[in-house]
């Protein structure tokens, strides 16, 4: 006869995986509307391989093209708006200075 013992069983929790940021729609919305010099193109270049990286369970890269593409859309982003201003400003002196020539 064979005698059968209690059956002991452990779970390993996997540890979760970090789901890195990769701002493609931010990167999408600098490289149509405010992109100077093809800073929004290049971080939406940089967005699409931050996505590649999550797909391919490497979270490492994935967040190192991330940060990239985040640095990269601020920078955009700061660089249209003072562009923009200084196009209003220097308009808005070019009419004035029309107006009191005439």
């Amino acid at each position: 006869a064979t005698a059968f013992g209690p059956t002991i069983t452990s779970f390993v929790q996997p540890q979760p995986v970090p789901n890195p940021r990769d701002f493609v729609l931010w990167s999408f919305f600098n490289a149509m509307f405010c992109n100077p010099f093809c800073l929004g193109f290049i971080a939406l270049v940089f967005s699409i391989k931050s996505r590649d990286g999550k797909i391919a369970h490497d979270p490492a890269a994935a967040s190192s093209y991330g940060r990239t593409a985040k640095h990269l859309n601020i920078a955009a982003l700061c660089l249209g708006i003072v562009g923009t201003i200084i196009c209003i400003v220097v308009l808005v002196m070019y009419y004035n200075s029309l107006r009191v020539g005439s």
